[in-house]
């Protein structure tokens, strides 16, 4: 017996956990199937997906040689404990290791973990293993995941409120939101303010991270986002970075680079944070690995801080590590990194969709504030139109629910539109479309966009 989706919603009510995001949207939305850019619905309407599931199926929905890929590995070795090897396990690590040796010039290992959060304690493990220290730097406006250890190190007090005191939680740091600019500064007359102040932090033993006398921080290491991600994907000066990692090298702490939205080219490169001249220490990925089609994460960590004589066997673990369904296509989105040139790519792409978004700012220069991108990795702020400028969340919203609810007439016909709002004031749409997206699509997706803010204005 066929359940209609009122049946299975009553269903859903009784049986689920409405613990995770699911009822951000009410009712929950129901789709039925899915290709490339799009998601359908049960009687077959497509909804243009312009959020891939947060940047994980970032090479389009049903990728017929990563499916292709996937059953390959259900057929041959579908499962086996992590305790033995597997080729594709070993194989995947090489091309990680080497993908990080030739943009950073730095040999160093690879660990695998199931989801994103996961891989943040391992990498909290390999932080504290090496500089013995508990407390750790992060940015305002970060999220690094919502496991006990990756909400401490995220900013919003919302991850942490019902479960209890967190002592370890992060010292949280301005990101160089320019456009919101917490220190009232315009970019780039700044000088750079935002990280002089982080660089000031040093300067006495009075401001409570660094013992002066022997030059050593409580610190161990800055967990850095080089675009925010659920922080409404903000995009930094170029000089940013540079500026603050000359402080963590002075004072021996580790840069750990989240890569788990914007690795595997969602900001051009294949790592992020390559786009901006530093170095990280460790490199914490997931997501884009495999496309979404199976739970695969990891860290790369610098040779010193994970060689089996400091990182023995058993220094962590989860029963699904290295799991062969996907390591084995996580190794076929690497090959595919490395036969097709999705750097310049991604970044043609994404100079195309920005100047579609700038022209559609200036159709509605009131209410959309902001956007900027790098990559595939776009944003578009909704501000009140009495000035152009102050967060407006509920239009955001409104826009949000309307484009799911779908049915919003375009001249390629009917289409619903999924979204996702972030940002620090939710007011924020985080744009990251397939990377084939067309130029159709994104000019279908400037078209929905200008219908929502004209019904909703």
């Amino acid at each position: 017996m066929v359940l209609s989706e009122k049946e299975l919603l009553e269903k859903e009510k009784k049986y689920c956990s409405w613990g995770d995001t699911v009822h951000y949207l009410e009712p929950p939305k129901f789709f039925d199937r899915c290709e490339g850019s799009y998601l359908y619905d049960k009687a077959g309407q497509k909804y243009l997906d312009l959020q891939m599931w947060y940047s994980a199926a970032s090479f389009g929905y049903a990728n017929p040689r990563l499916g292709d890929a996937l059953k390959r590995q259900i057929d041959k070795l579908p499962q086996l404990a992590c305790q033995y090897l597997h080729p594709e396990k070993v194989e995947l690590a090489e091309k990680i290791a080497k993908s990080v040796e030739r943009l950073f010039g730095e040999k160093g290992r690879v660990h695998f973990n199931v989801g994103g959060s996961q891989a943040v304690e391992d990498s909290l493990k390999l932080v504290r293993n090496h500089t013995k220290k508990n407390l750790v730097f992060a940015f305002m406006g970060g999220y690094h995941g919502r496991t006990l250890g990756a909400s401490a190190i995220t900013s919003s007090y919302r991850y942490r409120r019902r479960y209890g005191h967190f002592s370890d939680k992060a010292h949280f740091v301005p990101y160089p939101y320019c456009y919101r600019c917490p220190y009232g500064k315009k970019y780039p007359d700044c000088g750079m303010y935002c990280a002089k102040q982080f660089e000031k932090l040093f300067e006495t033993e009075y401001n409570g991270v660094l013992d002066t006398k022997v030059n050593e921080s409580e610190y161990g290491a800055f967990y850095v986002e080089s675009i925010q991600g659920t922080g409404g994907y903000v995009i930094p000066p170029k000089e940013y970075f540079p500026h603050i990692k000359k402080t963590l090298d002075r004072h021996k702490i580790l840069l750990v680079d989240d890569e788990i939205q914007m690795g595997f080219h969602r900001a051009g490169k294949l790592w992020g944070l390559a786009n901006f001249g530093v170095k990280p220490d460790i490199i914490v990925f997931g997501k884009a690995l495999t496309n979404g089609l199976n739970p695969l994460s990891g860290v790369w960590a610098k040779e010193y801080l994970i060689n089996p004589k400091v990182f023995p066997a058993g220094s962590t673990h989860s029963t699904f590590s290295s799991n062969t369904l996907g390591t084995a296509v996580g190794l076929e989105v690497m090959k595919m990194s490395e036969e097709k040139n999705y750097e310049k790519s991604v970044f043609d792409k994404g100079k195309k969709f920005l100047a579609r978004l700038k022209a559609l700012q200036k159709r509605h220069p009131k209410i959309i504030g902001d956007v900027d991108g790098l990559g595939l990795a776009l944003r578009m702020e909704i501000c009140h139109p009495s000035d152009g400028y102050t967060p407006d969340r509920k239009m955001a919203d409104k826009m949000f629910v309307m484009g799911m609810r779908g049915g919003l007439k375009t001249s390629k016909g009917k289409y619903g539109l999924v979204l996702d709002v972030g940002g620090y004031y939710k007011n924020v749409f985080t744009i990251a479309p397939a990377f084939d997206i067309t130029e159709a699509e994104m000019d279908l997706s400037i078209e929905l966009f200008d219908i929502l803010i004209r019904k909703n204005s």
